[in-house]
């Protein structure tokens, strides 16, 4: 007999009372009968309350400078920089009409310069670096400047973004930099802003900010088209984040949380689900410079050598390649587990072996599993509508909904579309009334366009699963229907440790196949060549000999046609940005995909296939 697992380290969950209304055609709506706790009016009154009651503790810290030291801002001095800028975006015009657009990556200054924003009633507007700094033809960055209409532009560093700069009409706006000032075009330096004196104006601009007042323009990953803004009112994100923090408490006893997240702002996960919790907390983020990609990985690595988390949520690549060098590393994983209390996951679902394999690293440093727990929702809902809520070995999980929400379930194709209702949702796009029409049903719900299914039918308290787009899933030339979600993450799960994602393909074709992108640093070790470039790997008999072994296995064991792949073909080209294939937290959009790699999917089914294609038995 196996021996008994070890319990969780203890979380005081809230109770799961959730009301299940059933209608006469079969739809479906849940709520949670526990009411939604007072929210604050608006995000800058955060900052302020910690500002007066810790001013020394430390707010957010990154690396600087040559030797890459730690540079702390304490809330103390954050509440005072907050205040200077906020008067020089007075003194600028800055304000409801004139946005604050923000094109660089994560740092000390974008956080207060949002901060400042806010306070003046100006929507803050991250966007992706990559429309500027990847991108070629910066049509993405184009569309959304001429949505934003922005009184002022950040860059912290300014030559990178000369050509994005370039590409804009920038008459009468205002650009600033932090290290070197873009070429070509007037820019202020943020000391400039930073240095101003803050007169009663802050106070009094602060005072008109109230529950309904924008406080971000988020953009849409512009997976199936041009970006959308998505006006983020101060009621959304903090309603938000009190559902956050009820279904997620803290131990009284427990310390301020402490963070190390890459997760980028211009995202509605990090820029608001880790963001605004860690703020309202009274936290401190240590933001990464590391990303889950081979040759940036080891930057999140060294951070972790220095920063114990209490709570650690990334994309399900991130966490491949985390646990990987946790189980190569004894020291590392003892720091990383010390202070440890959550775990979390989103983007896209966790593999069952990657789980075991984190719990099996929790339970040997510390005796106990670690909760994993995960929520559901998107820009257009501040962003999380429905979470894990206790303790659970499941994964696939999207929870239940949060207190002061409304999820409808609508019966499609075997499983149901799901649709939100509540403060945390938008009323509109920006400037987009004719995609706005069509983005609600006719009782106010938001169709996101997602679907799941129930662990029990019978007893809805157990929660949703996941089940991909509705959008995504199609038929075999058999007729069969195939639900691309679940596919994909069984698929991922069986060819683990070495797949890392995989658009599934097959629409109207004899069988199932997979377009492949590799975990790169477990295949090294599945090779057993540390430096093998990803070229080398894809044709390496010990990856494909892993990869036929657990798919074939997940095909002997499946029950039809819609559970089996034939075919796969691994990509070494990373997904496009221009392409609309990744959105910037890691989730690989599977319809922009199979339409821009169609030359793959024709000779993942030519006949005979060919030496490049792995075929399955």
């Amino acid at each position: 007999m196996n021996a008994p697992l070890p319990p969780f380290r203890h979380i005081p969950w809230p109770e799961r009372d959730i009301e299940v209304e059933r209608r006469d055609d079969d739809t479906i709506v849940m709520r949670s009968r526990v009411p939604l706790k007072r929210y604050p009016d608006h995000v800058p009154s955060l900052l302020r309350r910690w500002g007066i009651e810790a001013p020394e503790r430390t707010w957010l810290a990154q690396r600087r400078g040559p030797e890459r030291a730690w540079r702390r801002v304490s809330y103390g001095e954050a509440l005072a920089t907050v205040d200077a800028v906020s008067q020089a975006l007075i003194d600028l015009g800055i304000g409801p009409d004139r946005p604050v657009m923000i094109l660089s990556a994560n740092s000390l200054e974008h956080a207060l310069l949002t901060m400042a924003a806010m306070q003046v009633g100006a929507p803050a507007a991250p966007v992706s670096p990559a429309y500027s700094l990847v991108s070629r033809d910066h049509a993405k960055l184009r569309h959304v400047f001429e949505l934003v209409r922005p009184g002022l532009v950040f860059v912290q560093d300014g030559p990178p973004f000369d050509r994005a700069l370039a590409a804009l009409d920038l008459s009468g706006v205002t650009v600033v930099h932090v290290e070197r000032a873009p070429t070509g075009v007037p820019s202020l330096a943020w000391d400039t802003l930073a240095g101003t004196r803050a007169t009663e104006a802050v106070a009094a601009r602060l005072a008109t900010i109230g529950p309904e007042t924008v406080g971000k323009l988020l953009f849409t990953s512009g997976s199936t088209g041009m970006p959308k803004a998505v006006p983020n009112t101060q009621r959304m994100m903090c309603a938000n984040l009190v559902m956050y923090l009820q279904c997620r408490p803290r131990d009284p006893s427990d310390p301020p949380p402490q963070l190390l997240d890459w997760l980028p702002w211009n995202h509605t996960m990090g820029g608001n689900a880790l963001f605004n919790p860690v703020l309202a907390d009274g936290g401190t983020l240590h933001i990464d410079d590391g990303r889950p990609v081979p040759g940036q990985f080891d930057e999140t690595v060294r951070n972790l050598r220095e920063v114990a988390p209490t709570y650690m949520s990334n994309v399900p690549a991130a966490w491949a390649m985390l646990a990987t060098a946790l189980e190569a590393d004894e020291a590392l994983a003892e720091h990383f587990f010390s202070r440890l209390r959550l775990m979390g996951y989103g983007g896209a679902t966790l593999p069952d072996d990657l789980y075991r394999r984190l719990q099996a690293l929790a339970i040997r440093h510390t005796g106990r599993r670690i909760v994993m727990v995960t929520g559901w929702g998107c820009t257009e809902t501040a962003p999380t509508a429905t979470s894990t809520y206790w303790n659970t070995e499941r994964v696939g999980l999207i929870g239940l909904p949060y207190p002061g929400i409304e999820l409808k379930l609508v019966p499609v194709g075997g499983k149901f579309e799901l649709r939100i209702r509540g403060p945390i949702v938008m009323k509109g796009y920006h400037r987009q009334p004719e995609l706005t029409a069509k983005a609600f049903d006719d009782e106010g719900f938001y169709m996101i366009g997602d679907a799941a299914t129930f662990v029990d039918p019978a007893d809805p308290s157990e929660g949703l699963v996941f089940a991909g787009r509705v959008v995504e899933d199609f038929k075999l030339g058999s007729g069969t229907f195939v639900h691309v979600g679940t596919l994909r993450v069984a698929s991922i799960a069986a060819a683990s440790p070495v797949v890392q994602d995989a658009l599934v393909a097959g629409q109207d074709r004899p069988c199932v196949a997979l377009l492949a992108w590799l975990n790169v640093a477990a295949c090294r070790v599945v090779a057993g060549l540390p430096e093998a470039e990803v070229e080398v790997l894809t044709r390496h008999p010990a990856v494909i000999a892993c990869i036929r072994d657990g798919l074939g296995a997940m095909n002997a064991a499946a029950g039809g046609s819609s559970g089996r792949v034939g075919r796969v073909m691994l990509l070494t080209e990373p997904p496009s940005v221009d392409g609309n294939e990744m959105t910037d937290k890691g989730y690989v959009n599977q319809r922009a995909g199979l339409e821009r790699r169609a030359a793959w999917v024709a000779r993942l089914y030519a006949e005979p296939p060919g030496a490049d294609v792995i075929v399955i038995d």
